[in-house]
């Protein structure tokens, strides 16, 4: 009896001593996009591309600066002697150190620096756009899990009211105040009621596995998403929202980033018809031995240095500069055509999320004001069956209107919250937990 009363104590103990393990991981929604954007594989990713962009454009840097290189071979001959009658090695080592600068290649080079730099602001713009998306993502299904969850209390109320309605049903039928098809009805809406709830419950779940994921939480990680979806009001005008999507919005952007890219194509297909003009200096040694300092038959010096200058240009290719210059042109009509038909899009979404969101505001009032009536309708109905003055068909309608009144309500704040998350996401400003600005 001793040792048990020793084990409990102990495990009284342990449990008094971390108490953060047993409870739940409460998220806000500014917590749950933090946590979100601190561990998603997506923005990581897109991280990676910047860094690897960003090593791109040191590498066309790089393009600029001469190229240092060394040489070594080695030749045997099939006869020790030339035509001449004079005598060669038969076997020669040579090793040679170059230096080569580009002086011009007309815009080649230069083009191939501005698309590395272009695609490294593409990549950055990448992530943001990654940010945004998840950011739009994670408040979206933490306001339509909050919504689920209002939907399964409303529900889970309304299946207590009618078993109480129930119950009152066959108290009044057993003392033969009511029929029995009173009580009939009472039970298919509690069986009603309890499959509606069953139904609100599993959302609850799904809603709750898909934060958990978006989170990187094990997907039945009993975290807690604490809020409720509330009108948070909105000042900025369409036309701030347009020139603010115009300014920040990354598709955008990358949109018109491509544009560019696709004009130092042109530039770099039309090198072509340029020549290309290199600087070059060498130092070399040739020898008979891998120690290429010489032999007896070579008469002057070994080794010797040579500087100088070459210029080539190709006059004649078929053709191949004027197509490569027409199709990179026609790349470049086309990638603007599509960044101005984008815009136009996007004046389109943030026009249509814009009114989305006024109405669920204007149905939010609206909402309010019909869930009051209801639960006043239902009031009534219900102390004018108590009383045996009414009957129990105004019961159970004035109990639908009211349950039907809760879900608008709820919906309406889900939908106006969710249309409020859109509408950031669209003008590209990230704002973690929506508070106005």
């Amino acid at each position: 009896m001793m040792h048990t009363a020793v084990r409990f104590l102990v495990l009284i103990g342990a449990v008094l001593s971390c108490p953060a393990s047993w409870a739940a991981e409460v998220y806000t929604l500014e917590k749950a996009v933090t946590t979100a954007l601190d561990r998603n594989f997506t923005i990581q990713a897109a991280t990676e591309a910047r860094a690897a962009a960003g090593s791109g454009v040191s590498s066309a840097r790089s393009s600029f600066g001469p190229v240092l290189g060394s040489g070594y071979a080695y030749d045997r001959r099939q006869h020790n002697r030339e035509s001449s009658g004079r005598a060669v090695d038969r076997e020669l080592y040579t090793w040679r150190a170059y230096l080569n600068q580009n002086l011009f290649a007309g815009f080649d080079t230069l083009s191939d620096y501005r698309k590395a730099a272009l695609r490294e602001d593409v990549a950055e713009e990448g992530v943001r756009r990654a940010r945004l998306e998840l950011i739009r993502l994670v408040q979206i299904h933490f306001f339509t899990y909050l919504k689920a969850r209002e939907d399964a209390r409303s529900a889970s109320d309304a299946l207590d009211r009618l078993r109480s309605q129930m119950t009152s049903s066959r108290a009044f039928y057993d003392v033969g105040v009511s029929p029995r098809i009173d009580v009939l009805q009472a039970e298919v809406d509690v069986s009603s009621a309890e499959s509606a709830l069953l139904i609100a419950e599993n959302a609850v779940q799904t809603q709750k596995a898909r934060l958990n994921t978006l989170l990187r939480l094990p997907i039945d990680a009993d975290a807690e998403y604490a809020g409720a979806p509330v009108f948070v009001p909105f000042t900025k005008t369409l036309d701030e929202c347009l020139q603010t999507a115009y300014k920040k919005r990354p598709d955008l952007i990358m949109a018109e980033k491509s544009v560019r890219i696709a004009e130092q194509d042109v530039a770099k297909a039309q090198s072509g018809w340029y020549p290309r003009l290199d600087a070059y200096g060498a130092w070399g040694s040739r020898g008979n031995s891998g120690s290429v300092s010489g032999s007896p038959n070579i008469t002057n010096r070994f080794n010797e240095w040579t500087v100088g200058v070459s210029a080539e240009w190709r006059l004649f290719e078929w053709g191949k500069t004027l197509f490569d210059t027409r199709q990179a042109r026609h790349e470049s009509s086309r990638l603007r055509f599509e960044a101005e038909n984008l815009k136009q899009e996007v004046g389109f979404m943030i026009k249509e999320r814009i009114l989305a969101m006024s109405e669920a505001a204007k149905r939010i009032k609206v909402a309010q004001a019909a869930l009051e009536q209801a639960r006043e309708a239902y009031r009534m109905a219900d102390a004018r069956y108590r009383r045996q003055v009414g009957t129990m068909t105004d019961v159970l309608d004035a109990q639908a209107k009211l349950s039907q009144a809760e879900a608008s309500l709820t919906g309406a704040r889900a939908d106006y919250s969710i249309a409020l998350a859109a509408v950031y996401a669209d003008i590209g400003e990230e704002n973690l937990s929506l508070r106005p600005r």
